[in-house]
């Protein structure tokens, strides 16, 4: 029950401080693709820690001290140590079934995003073909339109495109911009980005801080893109910032994927070495003191 509730404890601790914290940092702005990471690790990290929480309500985390037969040996007589009374087996059962409805929830969310993703841009790809034409010189797709537009298609061999009217209006200065900019964002695979941070979002809508690190993750790949496309030369004044925000951002993408596991081990490895000045012979005071942590 302790590693539960620290699972617990530390999603809502993310939900309800990790993504404020990460909105008022500084560095994502200055490493928009690492800010991007840590977004989406956050959000995915909220959710399996009450998975993983749900998951060891149902299955005891015994203390290792010993091998493996030991250790599966703990295993079965804490099983059966928790599900001796009636609110041992209601425990685990409402464990897995939390984690079925989550795992289960997130996993249709992402095939619906990712097929509805897909046909979108099946559809569209169609219609650009119909409607568009190949303009070797800029390496883009040109539609006759009156509003100025660029965008990409996902996808590095797909193509940009521009309407009639952005060509009007950008001198080439500005059109080579757009179009590393555009570039930019399909060398990135940006699209899969911003459609990881929109799952948990579209799972779990009631969420403020997965609906946050959506919008952040679409704001984060234009700054990212801009800095692609951006001809500043030179950039040394900005290197060792830019190098401190990576650490930074690094340091915490890091935390946030490693922590749940860290978590639902600590209890397991608390005691390792506790065991092993006991002699073979008081293997059976194990169980006894593994259905006491149990409970």
């Amino acid at each position: 029950m302790i590693a539960a509730a620290a699972l617990l404890g530390y999603a809502v601790l993310l939900l309800t401080a990790g993504a404020p914290a990460l909105a008022r940092a500084g560095w994502p702005e200055r490493a928009p693709r690492l800010a991007m990471a840590a977004w989406i690790a956050l959000a995915f990290s909220a959710i399996a820690s009450v998975v993983l929480a749900g998951l060891v309500m149902l299955v005891p985390v015994p203390r290792v001290s010993r091998g493996i037969s030991w250790l599966l040996a703990i295993c079965g007589m804490q099983l059966r140590a928790r599900y001796a009374h009636p609110g041992g087996a209601a425990l685990g059962a409402a464990g897995v079934l939390i984690a079925l409805i989550l795992a289960g929830r997130l996993a249709w969310c992402a095939w619906a995003t990712l097929t509805a993703t897909a046909r979108a841009g099946r559809r569209h790809r169609l219609r650009l073909r119909l409607a568009g034409r190949q303009d070797d010189r800029l390496g883009a797709l040109v539609v006759e339109h009156g509003e100025p537009a660029a965008y990409c298609m996902p996808g590095a061999n797909q193509p940009v495109v521009l309407t009639t009217a952005a060509l009007r209006l950008l001198d080439d200065t500005q059109l080579a911009a757009v179009l590393a900019h555009e570039r930019a964002h399909q060398s990135g695979r940006h699209h899969l980005l911003v459609s990881l941070a929109a799952i948990p979002a579209a799972a779990f809508p009631w969420v403020p801080a997965f609906r946050h690190a959506r919008d952040e993750v679409a704001r984060l790949a234009e700054l990212a893109a801009d800095d692609v496309a951006a001809a500043r030369s030179p950039r040394l004044a900005v290197a060792e910032a830019l190098l401190a925000a990576s650490a930074t951002g690094a340091l915490a993408v890091a935390a946030l994927v490693a922590l749940p596991l860290v978590l639902l081990a600590a209890p397991a490895f608390g005691a390792v070495g506790t065991g092993h000045h006991a002699h073979a012979g008081a293997t059976y005071a194990y169980p006894e003191s593994g259905a006491r942590a149990a409970r």
